[in-house]
């Protein structure tokens, strides 16, 4: 496809799953406009070309991404759309098998085949501009991606065969990248990668998460740092003296930790036991007091009892995490638990995610009760239904609490951080009132 057939060059890129997939989709933007392309995120009018980032994690995202395929194929039939491209995870994993049975995409392109995409715009991929990235987050935060891949080798999950092996960044680079988004305005940055605690091991040859963070920190005008996705087996400590020591990094971690029966943990493969994260948990309270952690669990695996899930149940109890995530079990293909049974019945895992986060609801409750009162530092992320809306340090984009103060009593800019005296709370939100002299 040669530019010149294009009359206006506006290509809309549409993109689907996680985080780290918006990332990619920046930088695919980032490349076409130094292309001489006007390319939007999710901004369909009057573009002739179209770019679906799909994901292919679980069967629910499968089937999204082939919705939203189906969806553009025909608007290329109806002649409202001139080329339809498709990239990331299902297109890396079912291409053949899609290309069979949707023939009005003009081609589909792996995760690591991003020249290849930019190729079909006459444009040559720049590997410079990787750093130079264009978000499409609010202005105010960005996720900072800083490996690739995936090392291990958990029964349940598809993302290697997707995303390969483990490929750190360099500090110099993630370093170099945060100071570019700092100057386009970035305070928050959130750094994620399929697994953060693994960091350095490949070109380092050693855990090196610390040492990153600790660098950033440093970046002029970076003051939030968040921890997204890190692992529990042989979680690197000083992580937890980096976070204690600077007030730049949210005292808040996300460790997935997916379940806490033994059994569970040996057939899902997760190299961990029960004990391992009680360590993990118990060290990130006591070396970082009135840390948020957030998890997230997997119910209806093949082969967990009710004995099993009961156990799960009383451990978060226990441990009363402040955020909590739940997944059903998804039997995919190419992933070692695909040869095991599927035999936990669809309305069991339903009913199983109902009752953890029932449980959820209740000790988030109490949680958040506790907080009225307090006068808490928030990050203001939009304005909505008569509302500003923000964030503590506890708190990350879309997944977890919000803090709503009511625009006609209080007013601050979106982007900007104030001081709000909490005055009520929900199970999941934040109500209060800005103290003026706290604005910044």
């Amino acid at each position: 496809m040669k530019t010149k057939s294009h009359s206006n060059k506006k290509v809309n890129l549409i993109t689907l799953g996680c985080s780290k997939n918006l990332v990619d989709s920046e930088n695919i933007i980032t490349q076409l406009r130094h292309g001489d392309w006007n390319a939007e995120h999710e901004q369909p009018d009057n573009a002739e070309v179209v770019i679906i980032n799909t994901c292919g994690f679980i069967e629910t995202a499968k089937q999204e991404s082939v919705d939203t395929i189906i969806q553009f194929a025909q608007a290329k039939s109806n002649k409202e759309i001139k080329k339809l491209y498709v990239t990331g995870c299902l297109s890396q994993r079912y291409r053949q098998e899609l290309a069979n049975e949707i023939p009005e995409v003009d081609a589909w392109f792996g995760t690591l085949e991003l020249p290849e995409l930019l190729a079909k715009f006459d444009v040559d991929y720049k590997h410079e501009l990787i750093g130079q990235r264009q978000t499409t987050t609010p202005k105010h935060f960005a996720y900072l991606k800083i490996a690739e891949g995936c090392s291990r080798t958990c029964a349940f999950c598809a993302i290697p065969m997707m995303r390969g092996s483990h490929v750190s960044r360099t500090i110099e680079s993630l370093v170099e990248e945060a100071k570019n988004l700092a100057s386009m305005g970035v305070k928050e940055l959130m750094l994620i990668s399929q697994e953060l605690t693994y960091y350095g091991l490949d070109i380092y040859k050693k855990r090196v998460l610390a040492d990153l963070i600790k660098a950033l920190t440093e970046v002029d005008g970076i003051e939030w740092i968040r921890l997204h996705y890190t692992y529990p087996g042989r979680f690197p400590m000083d992580v937890l003296d980096v976070m204690a020591a600077s007030a730049k990094v949210c005292n808040y971690l996300d460790i997935p930790l997916q379940h806490v029966s033994n059994r569970v943990l040996k057939n899902m493969k997760r190299h961990t036991k029960k004990k391992d994260v009680y360590e993990v948990i118990r060290a990130a309270r006591e070396r970082v007091p009135g840390i948020a952690i957030r998890t997230t669990f997997l119910v209806g695996f093949p082969g967990e009892t009710e004995e099993d899930f009961e156990e799960l149940l009383d451990f978060i109890r226990e441990m009363k995490f402040e955020r909590v995530g739940v997944f059903q079990y998804s039997h995919e293909e190419g992933t070692s638990a695909y040869f095991m049974e599927d035999d936990v019945p669809e309305e069991v895992k339903v009913s199983r995610a109902n009752r953890l986060m029932e449980v959820q609801r209740s000790i988030s409750e109490q949680k958040n009760a506790a907080l009225v009162g307090e006068t808490l530092k928030v990050l203001f992320d939009r304005k909505e239904g008569g509302y500003f809306v923000g964030r503590t340090e506890f708190d990350s984009p879309d997944v977890d609490n919000e803090v709503l103060v009511l625009a006609d009593k209080n007013f601050v800019r979106i982007g900007d951080f104030a001081h709000v005296l909490i005055t009520d709370a929900t199970e999941f939100d934040l109500f209060g009132d800005v103290v003026p002299e706290h604005r910044t």
